[in-house]
């Protein structure tokens, strides 16, 4: 078996087992940036939180705490475009006393090709100025 990186990333999971996960109601959170989500689209039911505000909406102590996050047993499941962005949030998860997080190998885009339900991107936004009674 050999390694890719010095070290291992015991909380990156494929796609399958997150959407298997997602089945079984673990928490799932969106940690991607609006443009982000405005390009590729959402995950009905997935929690949208800035990566850097995971001490807010999540530290035992915070009164914005996430009330989806008032059980640090459950199941969460952290998504981004890309690992660079969800593994940091699942180290803080996990240092903010939540052992049972894990981050999408892949990503969105992974977890929408192994068959999560997913919400394409909202195409109105994008055609307001010329709508506009000023584009007339």
């Amino acid at each position: 078996m050999s390694e890719t990186s010095t070290t291992e990333d015991s909380q990156l999971v494929d796609a399958e087992r997150a959407a298997g996960l997602i089945q079984e109601g673990a928490l799932l959170i969106d940690v991607r940036s609006d443009g982000g989500r405005a390009s590729t689209g959402s995950i009905p039911g997935a929690v949208i939180v800035d990566r850097e505000q995971v001490d807010e909406g999540f530290a035992p102590e915070s009164r914005e705490r996430q009330p989806e996050a008032a059980s640090t047993d459950r199941q969460i499941v952290v998504f981004c475009g890309s690992v660079k962005g969800s593994q940091p949030v699942a180290e803080k998860l996990r240092i903010l006393g939540y052992p049972n997080v894990v981050h999408v190998d892949g990503g969105f885009l992974a977890l929408k090709a192994a068959g999560v339900p997913t919400l394409e991107p909202a195409a109105e936004e994008t055609n307001t100025e010329a709508a506009s009674p000023a584009g007339r």
